[in-house]
This record gives C-alpha cells, structure tokens and sequence, in this order.
C-alpha cells in the first residue's frame, strides 16, 4: 500500500511562507484527488486544498490567494505552497489521496508566531 510522508512544516513568522511537500512511497497517478487538511487544537480537520488529476483546484476561502497546490506525479509527490501566513494558519497539515480508497500522511506541523 502506498504511503504519504508530510515534510517541510515548522514556526514562521506572520507574513512569511513554507512549502509543504508530500512524497508518496509509490504512484499517485492512480489517484483522483490529492489534498492538504489541516487540523488546529481542538477543531475539526478541514479541507485546505485539493486537487484533481484533471488538474481542477479546490481551496478553502480562507486559504484563497495565498496558498496553492501542485502535483507532480513523475516524482509522486504533492506540494502546498503557503504564502502571506497568518497565526489562524497554525495547524496541524495532513495530506491525502484519495482513489478508491483514501489515505492519509502522518502530519506536519505549522506554526505561524512572532
């Protein structure tokens, strides 16, 4: 089974940026829909970005603008681009892929503080 490893989380300041990367152990051709979740202290885990193989986006409204996501499927890998962050961004960032089945990252985590 595949699995999907989260990197590149970490502390920045406001206004600053991080790009997330999800390296699959094998083809996410197969998958229809790669995506980032994330999940804050005591919330739910919400949608932050998705992406078709067709290459239709879906982005969150509070994420629109600054962030964007981009597949590479010779290298299997998913990335997040997170520009102009702001302290509500802090989360935990899941990545996942979803075909017949769905699967998810470990996580990475994000904060964003001065």
């Amino acid at each position: 089974q595949v699995q999907l490893v989260e990197s590149g989380g970490g502390l920045v300041q406001p206004g600053g940026s991080l790009r997330l990367s999800c390296a699959a152990s094998g083809s996410i051709f197969r998958f229809n829909v790669m995506a980032w979740y994330r999940q804050a202290t005591d919330k739910r885990r919400d949608l932050v970005a998705a992406l078709t193989s067709g290459g239709s986006t879906n982005y969150a409204d509070s994420v629109k603008g600054r962030f964007t996501i981009s597949r590479d499927n010779a290298n299997n890998a998913v990335y997040l681009q997170m520009n102009s962050l702001k302290p509500e961004d802090t989360a935990v960032y899941y990545c996942n892929a979803r075909g017949s089945g769905s699967l998810w990252g470990q996580g990475t985590l994000v904060t964003v503080s001065s």
